[in-house]
């Protein structure tokens, strides 16, 4: 039987359990339990039950009961070693301490109970040598000034449980309300397998002979998150289980379904040889996260796009947007557009302070190449060089009314559904939790997290996709993860504008495709140091790799050519062709 399950994922949800060792004819456990916190708060809420009968109402309601809504959960199914069975015996078992319920569950059994010094901190209720072990680590983290999950070492943490662990089997998970702490037995005594769960998906039910978990059947939430189990539980939708075991003696510790921490046993590192998959992902995403400084770049750039027509065209008007912008970090060295046909009737500056040219044709033509030639000198070398954000940010953010005067044309989400925007809120709220509302970091995890987990495939999507349907496919191009960033970042009073431009990815870079047309990312707004830019395709900070070219409140304040057939045309075929190259120091 099943011992322990537990969840993480980012924001909230609302499974349905259906405890199946309940139901007449199995054998129930001598007691279950679920833990809980609804409404992301610190408050933990337990359901209990010791000594069931089959068919019992109480488990009946985890099927259905709404109130069973939160982004964690721990689920235990005893099995009695210590102690009678009573609801003080059973788990999870909660402590209230530092402004927060503690919730733990133990699978496994120790040889001893341990020993609770009188006059402890913490002091048991029941007989169990779970609850006794609670208390202990407890009164341990307090000796040690820790108040929280995301206070503690993890390292020692998982040095002072494998010392606990000679004294018997113990797989356990430890959760305070943000944080879910997994601890796996050292000998495998008790097995801990892991499942990262990845969306998108539309059911995700996984289940065995003894319950069934159902994460989408009071509605399918394209999130993110970590299900842990004592052993393997077969998928039985179309999205495959994929457990892995952790290693023994190894800790791990998740937040709204993210990594934040894994500690192997030192022997294990130096054996193995190879990082594990979670350690590695997260030293990407420090690296990633913080850019070094890079040099001063001057970068030629061959824009050229041609419009082919099955019918001539008599008379057209168009409107281009291909001068790189001039300001402290981007210098424009020189500039020439040139047309096939057409004259140049006016140049201005628009509201959002780019360059624009406006050309009339009124020559037949049945082909009109547009090319520009540009060399800019970019001097964004280090895009964290201002004085750290490392504060707590009220999110989402409040402006003084002056200010959001001035920025409300970057302020707006997009038109969506009310329960788009709700979903897409409690998404951009993840982050924020993740990150304790440090306002840097959220929008660096961000800006990460789009690289990860969504997927660049061209023709994927068109020009009315909505960031909510590329939040729910995980599926788009730089246009579409600009814009899911520009809405997430909005929706916690964050200032965000679409950049239009050009990116350099090298010779041989596997995105090439991004550089062989226009690239887009997203600049924010940040209070008291200004517009920087985030690139989410890529997972990184701009630099001086991205040339700026236009930005406004979206796609079509910046595009690059826009035009308007008055007389002729027909079919029309488009090609766009984009070099990007640095200049080598001597020929500048």
């Amino acid at each position: 039987m099943l011992n322990l399950l537990a969840l993480s994922f980012e924001g909230e949800l609302a499974p349905s359990l259906d405890l199946r060792c309940m139901s007449p004819g199995h054998k129930p456990p001598d007691g279950w339990g679920v833990g809980y916190y609804p409404g992301g708060e610190f408050a933990a809420s337990l359901v209990k039950e010791a000594a069931p009968q089959p068919g019992s109402t109480r488990s009946g309601l985890m099927k259905t009961w709404d109130p069973l809504e939160s982004s964690i959960f721990l689920l235990h199914l005893r099995t009695a070693a210590w102690g009678p069975l009573t609801e003080a015996n059973t788990q999870p078992f909660c402590r209230s301490a530092w402004g927060r319920d503690w919730l733990l569950a133990h699978s496994g059994s120790l040889e001893q109970r341990l020993v609770v010094p009188q006059g402890s901190f913490f002091e048991p209720v029941g007989s169990t040598d779970s609850e006794a072990l609670f208390c202990r680590l407890l009164d341990w983290v307090h000796q040690q000034g820790w108040r929280s999950l995301g206070d503690v070492d993890a390292p020692r943490m998982r040095g002072w449980l494998e010392e606990v662990n000679t004294l018997g089997p113990l797989t356990l998970v430890l959760s305070d309300g943000r944080d879910l702490c997994i601890y796996a037995d050292r000998t495998g005594a008790t097995n801990c397998w892991l499942w990262q769960v990845a969306p998108p998906y539309e059911r995700l039910i996984l289940g065995d002979d003894d319950l069934e978990l159902d994460l989408t059947r009071r509605g399918a939430k394209s999130r993110k998150g970590f299900i842990v189990s004592t052993h393997p539980i077969e998928s039985r939708t179309e999205v495959p289980a994929t457990w892995k075991q952790m290693p023994p003696s190894s800790l791990v510790i998740i937040r709204q379904g993210a990594v934040r921490a894994e500690v192997l046993p030192p022997k294990s590192l130096m054996a193995g040889g190879a990082k594990p998959a979670l350690v590695a992902e997260f030293e990407a995403r420090s690296r990633l996260r913080r850019p070094p400084v890079a040099p001063v770049k001057v970068m030629d750039v061959h824009h050229r796009t041609i419009y082919r027509y099955s019918q001539a065209v008599e008379r057209s008007a168009h409107k281009l947007r291909l001068t790189p912008l001039h300001d402290r970090l981007q210098s424009l060295l020189s500039h020439e557009v040139t047309m096939s046909s057409g004259v140049t009737q006016a140049e201005y500056e628009d509201v959002f302070g780019n360059r624009v040219r406006k050309v009339l044709v009124d020559t037949s033509y049945d082909e009109l190449i547009i090319e520009a030639h540009s060399r800019v000198e970019l001097r964004d070398t280090d895009p964290l060089s201002y004085r750290p954000l490392h504060v707590r940010s009220t999110l989402p953010l409040v402006w003084m009314p002056w200010q959001a005067n001035m920025l409300q044309p970057y302020l707006l989400p997009p038109e969506l559904a009310d329960t788009q925007l709700e979903e897409l809120l409690e998404y951009a709220m993840s982050f924020a939790r993740r990150n304790d509302f440090d306002l840097l970091d959220t929008l660096l995890d961000i800006n990460f997290s789009i690289f990860k987990e969504y997927r660049y495939q061209q023709g994927s999507t068109t020009l009315n996709t909505t960031p909510f349907d590329v939040y729910s496919t995980r599926l788009g191009v730089c246009q579409d993860f600009a814009n899911v960033f520009i809405c997430l970042a909005r929706l916690l009073g964050v200032p965000a504008r679409y950049t239009c431009g050009y990116i350099y990815t090298g010779p041989k870079h596997a995105n090439a495709a991004q550089a062989e047309a226009s690239h887009a990312w997203v600049q924010v707004y940040l209070p008291e140091v200004g517009w920087k830019g985030f690139d989410p395709t890529n997972g990184i900070l701009t630099q001086t790799d991205h040339v700026r070219v236009a930005v406004g409140r979206q796609y079509s304040d910046t595009t690059p050519t826009r035009g308007t057939i008055y007389l002729g045309g027909g079919g029309e075929r488009l090609e766009v062709f984009v070099r990007c190259e640095p200049v080598e120091q001597g020929s500048r």
